[in-house]
């Protein structure tokens, strides 16, 4: 059998979620089966597809063309052209771990994974720039059609997909994504100098995430000055990590109108590696996202042993269960008072650790891969 795969969303030069999807399914994905070839597809001017131990197996074929994506996209959309498979010499299926838009012959058949459809849920959160290339340059709505099997990220996803784009259920499985085992948290000692180094304070709430409205930074923002005035928390400051995203200017300017401005520290650009830190160090991690497909950082946290601090809309309650505190995203004291409840109750905060990081455990990239491969190869 031989499958070939889209990787070009490795060749973006911000790493995402829907990337690291993508990277840690198939460091699993490819070895599992010897006799299975794998196709690796990848076109890009000037992006270079980062050099992962996978692309040397022996049964792995990486097929690199430099044909710009914004030549290959329309060309797909509008004249369905060029045939993918014939790129890479003759196919059997052809996965995309995301929907971007491709033209294939008719015997080969398609799979697409969802993260989301939160475009469709709330374009309010995307620019014109990124409307457009959703809606017209992807048109995800036909991409979903024409797979002959699609695998949603949540059960979330999979409902949307079905009342957004009148998708047949029993067409869309459902697989989770995992966590990384190297997501733990660090040794005190080691903790301890990080904290030193980075000017972090002993007790902080935590967010982790790109800034940009959907996440909701600025409800965060507004929950901890109510939380300041409660009395007992002087100490307790604010972290938000993560890169600036697209209308982030009202974050920062809600930060800079706090009467706890002091205490509000932003950290860009954190590597893989020091996500453990923040974690471990962070006294409660807080997502007050008003949507997510899936969402790696409450997983992460709770791997860490962090208490977690969520909304209780689309994917989050799946994937969080039990093991955290649900609230309302818009109403900013429901959040406060959340996070105080936390830093208040150790026998709360102690019982949602555990919880916390029993529930981590059930994602796993080695379950996400094999039931990945399982769709690949009955389909």
């Amino acid at each position: 059998m031989v499958i070939g795969i889209d990787t070009r969303v490795l060749g973006a030069k911000s790493k995402s979620g829907i990337q690291e999807y993508t990277e840690n399914l198939l460091v699993h994905l490819l070895p599992m089966d010897a006799k299975i070839k794998f196709k690796l597809f990848f076109s890009s001017w000037s992006g270079v597809l980062p050099d992962y131990d996978f692309l040397r197996l022996p049964n792995v074929e990486v097929r690199r063309f430099k044909t710009p994506n914004k030549i290959l996209f329309p060309a797909a959309r509008l004249f369905n052209v060029p045939k993918l498979d014939r790129w890479l010499d003759g196919i059997d299926v052809f996965f995309s771990p995301h929907f971007f838009i491709s033209a294939l012959s008719r015997q080969v058949r398609r799979v697409s994974t969802f993260h989301d459809l939160s475009y469709e849920r709330f374009p309010e959160f995307f620019t014109a720039r990124q409307r457009l290339w959703h809606q017209f340059e992807m048109e995800p709505a036909r991409q979903a059609r024409f797979s002959d099997k699609i695998i949603a990220v949540s059960e979330s996803t999979r409902n949307d997909l079905a009342v957004k784009y009148f998708i047949d259920p029993a067409k869309i499985k459902v697989i989770y994504s995992g966590i990384s085992p190297k997501i733990k948290k660090p040794a005190a000692g080691e903790l301890e100098i990080f904290r030193r180094r980075e000017n972090l304070p002993e007790k902080f709430v935590l967010f982790l995430g790109k800034l940009e409205p959907r996440k909701n930074a600025v409800g965060l923002l507004k929950a901890f000055n109510i939380l300041k005035t409660f009395g007992g928390f002087d100490d307790v400051g604010l972290v938000l990590a993560g890169s600036r995203g697209w209308l982030c200017k009202d974050i920062f300017k809600e930060a800079a109108a706090s009467s706890y401005r002091r205490q509000i520290i932003f950290k860009e650009n954190i590597s893989d590696g020091e996500r453990n830190f923040y974690y471990g160090l962070a006294s409660v991690f807080v997502y007050p996202s008003f949507f997510e497909g899936f969402g790696f950082p409450p997983l992460e946290a709770m791997a860490c042993g962090t208490p977690v601090v969520v909304s209780n809309n689309s994917s989050l309650p799946e994937v969080v269960g039990d093991a955290g505190l649900l609230i309302d995203p818009y109403n900013v004291s429901d959040i406060a008072a959340a996070i105080r409840n936390l830093l208040d109750d150790r026998r709360l905060r102690e019982n949602l650790i555990q919880k916390g990081l029993a529930r981590s455990q059930q994602f796993s990239w080695q379950k996400c891969a094999e039931k990945t491969l399982e769709v690949l190869t009955k389909i």
